[in-house]
């Protein structure tokens, strides 16, 4: 009876509860009786109960997807759970994936309810809200499968995705419950929820919720996820992920900003900003206090003393916002080449005392930062180490400020910058996309989908068709917007360097959307970190390793009913084909 009770409490917590509005949590209970009695009237607090599961579903969300990649570093190992995401030490007992768990299959128990209880047919504006649900509940099994389940090009019939649980049983005395689903079952699922929330949804009441445009969105990017890799693309898949993109990108409704409005993205909140299609709505009441600092951006930054700040940009992805041009943050002289770059803050010290920064490989063999004062004498630059051992720079592009350094016996290149603070040996190149959201802190809503992220898809879409020349547009687009004159040259794309280039505009644009890491693995490819961080800098994560997948939270396999079946934990149990 414990273990039934257990997994009610997962299928039916907050299941019947509503709310006066999407910014609070529900706060009332509601029988069936009520809802049945009025549909129309009961269905807008029944529907926020909905959307209030995904408050605190998106927080792991994020943790899981982004955490995996390669855009962020850490100062240092942690004892939070979120540093197994990190650190690919995989274990069933992870509190953050069982919030992500249990979050998601509470809206995935909300949305069935809904659909259960309320009669389809009976007005154009309950119609409406029965698609938010069908959108939900498949939009909750694509995201679950991804975490939890193999890259689709991986034996998607072979693979297990996630137990479907479609609202309360019948017989809940005596519960049994299936195994997981294949991840072709989930996919499929996934699918056909969405395809009726397209067909449901006529009502476009604005990003923070489902519409018709959310539900070809997610379409989109789930057949993406279904077209194979690149080197064995998946057409007919491709095919739909290209319709689908092509349904969105055609609405009125939506328009990529302009350069400038998109580099203070973050900062707009969703009802202001046409680009976004749907976004997990937050808001600054649900932040009180020391809130802040537990928010996705708190651990990206520290704002007007809200943040941990103790996650930084990569190098690997500074790197790649540098690679058409240097993006100066400089005070004295900023210059923002690719708009992705304000997002970035590096935390100067007012004292504007001027570095050579480069990177270098210790006795560890592992890449460490330096940063040593400099000194000119004339149109000689020197810079200085802690142990004031001098050490001549050689110009690369005095323009840029590139430069390189004798160091320890090897030639490294690096750039003249003003000194960033460090924690530890980090320099704090604070992320700022996750906060801000009208200017307040820390506040972030979630972004699920944007038009930026569909021009992509379609151009991944048709290169995998082998339609490079409409796949450089698009791709183009995105670039354009970013970078000044950065478009490719007509005919650059080609199918030797197709995945490269599209992969790394899908880095760029995407970063810190959850998004990297999945992407990486669902084309085959294998995910790098050799840049300097706490993390294994040697390591090699291909997508045919165990870890790729996380582990189904022990919790849940104990509280189900019936067969839940873990993920492997070895390379030996993972099924390619």
């Amino acid at each position: 009876m414990k273990m039934k009770k257990s997994i009610l409490a997962l299928m039916l917590g907050a299941t019947l509860f509503g709310s006066c509005d999407i910014e609070r949590f529900p706060t009332y209970n509601m029988s069936d009786e009520q809802i049945k009695n009025d549909p129309a009237g009961n269905l807008d607090a029944l529907l926020n109960g909905m959307y209030a599961q995904l408050k605190s579903w998106s927080d792991p969300m994020h943790r899981c997807g982004e955490y995996a990649g390669d855009n962020m570093v850490i100062r240092g190992s942690s004892t939070d759970a979120f540093f197994e995401f990190i650190s690919y030490s995989r274990t069933p007992n992870n509190y953050r994936l069982q919030s992500f768990w249990d979050s998601g299959y509470k809206a995935i128990a909300q949305a069935s309810n809904i659909i259960q209880m309320v009669s389809e047919g009976q007005g154009a504006e309950v119609d409406n809200a029965l698609g938010e649900c069908y959108y939900v509940r498949g939009m909750m099994y694509f995201y679950l499968c991804r975490a939890y389940g193999r890259p689709y090009y991986q034996a998607p019939s072979k693979n297990l995705g996630v137990p479907l649980v479609n609202g309360t049983p019948d017989n809940i005395l005596d519960l049994q419950l299936s195994d997981r689903a294949t991840v072709e079952n989930t996919y499929k699922q996934a699918i056909d929820d969405l395809k009726k929330a397209e067909q449901l949804l006529s009502v476009n009441r604005g990003p923070a919720y489902a519409s018709k445009a959310a539900a070809q969105a997610m379409l989109s990017r789930v057949y993406l996820y279904m077209s194979g890799t690149y080197e064995n693309p998946n057409r007919e898949y491709a095919k739909l992920a290209k319709e689908y993109a092509d349904e969105v990108i055609g609405n009125p409704d939506y328009e990529l900003l302009p350069r400038e409005d998109f580099m203070i993205y973050n900062t707009l909140r969703p009802e202001d900003n046409k680009e976004s299609i749907f976004v997990v709505k937050r808001v600054a009441s649900e932040f009180s206090g020391w809130d802040h600092y537990y928010g996705i951006g708190g651990m990206y930054s520290n704002i007007g003393g809200m943040g941990w700040g103790e996650m930084y940009a990569s190098q690997k992805y500074i790197d790649l916002l540098n690679e058409t041009g240097r993006n100066d943050w400089r005070p004295a002289s900023k210059k923002i080449v690719d708009a992705r770059a304000n997002f970035i803050e590096p935390t100067y010290t007012a004292d504007n005392k001027e570095v050579f920064r480069f990177i270098y490989v210790g006795n560890d063999n592992n890449k460490h930062y330096a940063q040593f004062d400099t000194k000119h004498t004339g149109n000689k630059i020197t810079c200085v180490d802690k142990e004031g051992t001098s050490y001549d720079l050689t110009v690369v592009d005095a323009t840029a400020q590139y430069y390189t350094i004798n160091y320890g016996g090897k030639t490294y290149q690096g750039m003249l910058d003003n000194y960033i603070t460090v924690n530890r040996e980090y320099p704090q190149f604070y992320i700022v996309k996750c906060s801000r959201e009208g200017e307040d802190s820390q506040l972030h809503s979630p972004v699920i989908s944007r038009l930026g992220e569909i021009y992509l898809n379609r151009a991944e879409a048709l290169a995998k068709l082998g339609n490079y020349a409409d796949a450089e547009k698009d791709l183009n687009k995105i670039r354009g917007r970013a970078i000044v004159g950065g478009e490719y040259p007509e005919g650059t794309l080609n199918a030797e360097n197709a995945f490269t280039l599209i992969d790394k505009e899908r880095q760029l644009e995407l970063a810190y959307q959850a998004e990297r890491s999945y992407d990486v693995f669902r084309n085959g490819h294998a995910l790098t970190r050799d840049y300097p961080g706490p993390h294994n800098q040697h390591e090699v994560v291909k997508a045919s390793d165990y870890r790729v997948t996380y582990y189904i939270p022990q919790n849940a396999i104990n509280a189900y009913p019936g067969t839940l079946t873990q993920n492997p934990t070895d390379d030996s149990g993972v099924i390619m084909q």
